[in-house]
């Protein structure tokens, strides 16, 4: 008989005992490490909606297709700064349901002809439901060998890597986290068939990464101590390393709700952990798992830190505001308006563009991290999407 996702959880607290935060947020996003027919599904692994008006969230990319388009003329320019080498390729970090990726390819066709000519399209995925999603909606273009669809950063040692781009939309925000507050650290427990919060002594990881990067949680405040995301990066660096060339090139963008640790320090962003539902933030992660999604704000300053200490350049950490902005300054936003028919569509997607770069929408509330490797950091510092970087935004 099927368990049920609490009902795994249940059991696995009762064989091990409280378990850390980080394992249940895993278990509710992911499920169960195993993929064995009869094991429950966690909320990215369901054939169900999950992004968009229908589903529990939205990403820039259901905004409207301009994202798309900005980002393909940014990819456009940093292949240049590369030296437009042949091939380049551009590697997606939790692709979803693949809006992103088609934008991207549909507009490079339109507008960039040499660029899709060399590109090579690599999405890493690792819920199967989404990458049947993927495949359906990308076939042609993986028909033509254009894109691949793969499941972890392991299959990408078959490609090319030593010219490429590495992009991730809300892709760390997912990564599970451990929470600490005055009473220790986080663990879930079941007490009378309902999951309850325990404290024990924070481990010497966790101890570590907030002296570096965050703050003890005075009463009634939380931190967290994203180590996965840490670990990620550090897995996504020794991957392009294995490439089979000593030096690869290339840029990294990461666009996530984040903060500094001198934000932190200023009383910000503290206990960040969020359940959200049809568009509505949930109470508690604990009462429907596996049907919700929870996310944790991004700590830029210890992904930057972490990045640089992996041989990386950090370039600048902008808002999604500043960053778009510099793109379609030079072309007046050309790509936003180009196939607008009528004074009433123009409108409309005026709107859609605000809505991405105003405070009041995504525009301030998303940061954008930007890395090279392997590219003079001058040269790599040019690209119109830092055109409006202030002095303190290199200070990550």
């Amino acid at each position: 008989m099927r368990v049920t996702l609490r009902e795994y959880i249940e059991q696995e607290i009762r064989e091990r005992g409280p378990i850390p935060f980080s394992r249940y947020m895993k278990l509710c996003l992911y499920g169960p490490d195993s993929a064995a027919e009869g094991q429950p599904q966690g909320y990215y692994a369901q054939a169900r909606e999950q992004f968009g008006k229908s589903g529990d969230f939205y990403t820039s990319s259901d905004v409207h297709a301009v994202f798309g388009r900005l980002l393909a003329r940014q990819f456009d320019e940093m292949w240049r700064i590369l030296g437009s080498p042949r091939p380049l390729t551009l590697i997606e970090l939790g692709p979803g349901r693949g809006l992103f990726a088609q934008d991207i390819l549909d507009w490079a066709q339109q507008t960039f002809p040499e660029f899709i000519s060399v590109l090579r399209y690599v999405l890493v995925e690792t819920s199967l439901a989404l990458r049947v999603r993927l495949e359906e909606r990308l076939r042609e273009h993986i028909v033509e060998r254009r894109v691949a669809v793969y499941r972890s950063l392991s299959e990408l040692e078959r490609e090319d890597l030593s010219n490429f781009i590495v992009f991730a939309n809300e892709f760390f925000d997912a990564l599970p986290v451990e929470v600490l507050d005055n009473r220790g650290e986080l663990r879930v427990g079941v007490e009378d068939g309902r999951f309850v919060e325990q404290f024990t002594r924070p481990s010497a990881e966790v101890l570590d990464f907030v002296e570096r990067y965050a703050v003890h949680p005075e009463e009634n405040e939380r931190v967290e101590a994203p180590l996965a995301a840490q670990d990620s990066i550090q897995e996504i660096v020794r991957t392009l390393k294995r490439s089979g060339r000593s030096q690869p090139r290339g840029f990294l963008v990461f666009i996530d709700y984040g903060y500094t640790r001198e934000e932190m320090l200023a009383g910000r962003h503290r206990g960040t952990v969020t359940s959200f539902r049809r568009h509505s933030i949930v109470n508690t992660p604990y009462d429907a798992p596996g049907e919700q999604d929870i996310t944790a704000h991004v700590n830029f300053t210890a992904l930057a830190d972490v990045a640089r200490g992996s041989g990386l350049d950090a370039l600048a950490l902008v808002t999604q505001s500043q960053f778009l902005m510099g793109i379609g300054e030079q072309t007046q936003f050309a790509d936003v308006f180009e196939c607008c028919r009528s004074p009433q569509e123009q409108t409309k997607v005026a709107l859609q563009l605000k809505h991405l770069i105003t405070p009041e929408g995504m525009g301030e509330s998303f940061q954008v991290l930007v890395l090279s490797t392997g590219i003079e950091k001058e040269k790599a510092a040019r690209l119109s999407g830092l055109a409006f970087v202030r002095p303190g935004d290199l200070q990550i």
